[in-house]
């Protein structure tokens, strides 16, 4: 990604305004420096390659807004989740201390991971926005442990392009690249607003991907897979995903 010159990508943003053609021509560059979504076949495949490479080159280090304590919403909107499984009632009424994270996959050293564990590491704050595809949004405090110092620990391999995690519940995952997965901003969040994580909100601890849409931002999270590859594992591709037919990329 870093070869690329960005002079040329914008030769090749510019060949849009021919039309479909230089849509294709752009794409077709994007391909030759490997920024190419998993999503990218199919009708809006040139599109959304198009989308997620400028991103990638104009917006690599691009931070979503922070917001001040004055700003957080006041009733903040929790979306509807489906009812919860055995295996997390169980969990919820220990107060989840044997609540686990898996880190696996592609790292030198696999870890499980309990709450107590992810607060020995650094922890960060951030009043960021959560926006919906479906039109709604809320500013809240988001606080919790970097996903990047996780990754750390482990010994992310050389050869990794992406994270796949997962929810305690049924066919809930999702994937980002490793861009989003070492940016600064992405949380593992196990506290709102300073208390714990409510439940409704994907208590005790989920994903806060805050420079893409919300449904990035995966509830319930039990396990993060390393990976050089996400064949298997694109929402927008399985039709027994929640998120199936959304953008994998939904940069913001």
């Amino acid at each position: 990604m870093s070869n690329i010159s960005r002079r040329r990508f914008v030769k090749a943003g510019l060949a849009t305004t021919a039309g479909v053609s230089g849509l294709a021509v752009a794409a077709k560059l994007a391909h030759r420096y490997g920024l190419v979504p998993p999503d990218s076949g199919g009708i809006f495949g040139p599109g959304e390659t198009l989308t997620y490479a400028a991103h990638r080159i104009f917006s690599q280090h691009s931070l979503a807004r922070e917001f001040p304590r004055n700003m957080i919403s006041k009733d903040p909107f929790a979306n509807s989740i489906a009812p919860l499984s055995d295996g997390f009632k169980r969990l919820q009424s220990g107060g989840f201390a044997d609540w686990r994270l898996s880190v696996e996959g592609m790292v030198a050293q696999p870890a499980t991971l309990s709450l107590s564990d992810l607060k020995t590491f650094p922890v960060r704050s951030q009043i960021t926005e959560v926006v919906c595809e479906e039109g709604w949004s809320y500013i809240a405090e988001w606080i919790g442990t970097p996903l990047h110092e996780v990754l750390k620990s482990v010994g992310v391999l050389r050869q990794a392009r992406y994270l796949v995690y997962f929810s305690i519940e049924p066919d809930w995952w999702d994937s980002i690249d490793m861009e989003d997965a070492l940016h600064p901003q992405t949380l593992l969040v196990w506290a709102m607003n300073d208390a714990d994580l409510p439940v409704s909100f994907g208590g005790p601890l989920r994903l806060r991907v805050p420079r893409q849409l919300g449904y990035k931002s995966v509830k319930f999270v039990t396990r993060v897979m390393v990976t050089d590859q996400v064949k298997g594992f694109v929402p927008a591709l399985d039709p027994n995903s929640p998120n199936y037919g959304y953008s994998w990329y939904a940069g913001i």
